[in-house]
């Protein structure tokens, strides 16, 4: 069992262990993790907190999981990703928009889209808007 790391979540410690054992290649690129329940045996944690320890490396891009199937290494787990591209542009806020800022349609909102690749494909688009300039 790995030894604790005083000060940091324990999904954080769990993740920063599999990710070590991933990035080293002990985890070859494609090959399945641990099950849940060898994870939860082996650092003697809840579901819960082996499951966040997954889902940050996903977010990190090191794992994927495929329902059904398992989570896996990340084949692409030693290139990071590429840099964002990101766009930014005045919008008229839509009936939708409005009611969740609690303004009226048309009022000025700031659209911020940002595309993050891996490699050649898009791995994930964030949108985020924001009240415009001279909107409170």
């Amino acid at each position: 069992m790995p030894t604790p790391h005083y000060g940091q979540p324990r999904y954080r410690v769990i993740a920063d262990e599999l990710r070590e054992r991933i990035e080293s290649g002990a985890i070859p690129p494609g090959t399945l993790l641990p099950a849940e329940s060898v994870l939860i045996s082996e650092f003697r944690a809840a579901r819960g907190t082996v499951r966040k320890a997954i889902a940050a490396l996903r977010e990190e891009g090191l794992a994927v999981t495929e329902h059904g199937r398992g989570t896996y290494a990340a084949s692409h787990a030693h290139n990071h990703a590429d840099q964002p591209e990101t766009r930014q542009r005045k919008i008229p806020a839509d009936a939708h928009l409005a009611a969740l800022f609690e303004v009226e349609v048309g009022t000025t909102l700031v659209e911020r889209v940002t595309v993050v690749r891996r490699g050649e494909q898009v791995d994930k688009v964030i949108r985020t808007y924001r009240p415009g300039p001279n909107d409170s």
